[in-house]
């Protein structure tokens, strides 16, 4: 894949983000050495190079997380509806 391409899914994930900015979403996020981070929050903002996500915690705790869209790209970051569980960016990876 060429960069004019990755620039082009960068833009899309990017669109697609800001659409969606203010619902609730399941974020499934590998965060290496098999650990796998599974929760569900609120997109609240999506910058032009990263996107944030307010996240439930134990004891009704809120807490900020950001994440690169590069990471969607790459599959570390996934982000899917929750009420059909499915993924937000599925079109990418079929090939």
């Amino acid at each position: 894949m060429d960069l004019t391409s990755q620039a082009k899914i960068v833009d899309h994930i990017h669109d697609t983000l800001v659409v969606h900015t203010g619902q609730r979403l399941k974020v499934k996020a590998n965060m290496g050495r098999s650990k796998i981070l599974e929760c569900e929050g609120v997109l609240t903002q999506a910058h032009p190079q990263l996107f944030i996500m307010e996240v439930e915690r134990k004891r009704g705790r809120i807490t900020r997380q950001s994440y690169q869209y590069v990471d969607i790209l790459t599959g570390t970051v996934e982000l899917m509806h929750i009420e059909s569980n499915e993924s937000l960016f599925a079109s990418l990876f079929d090939t």
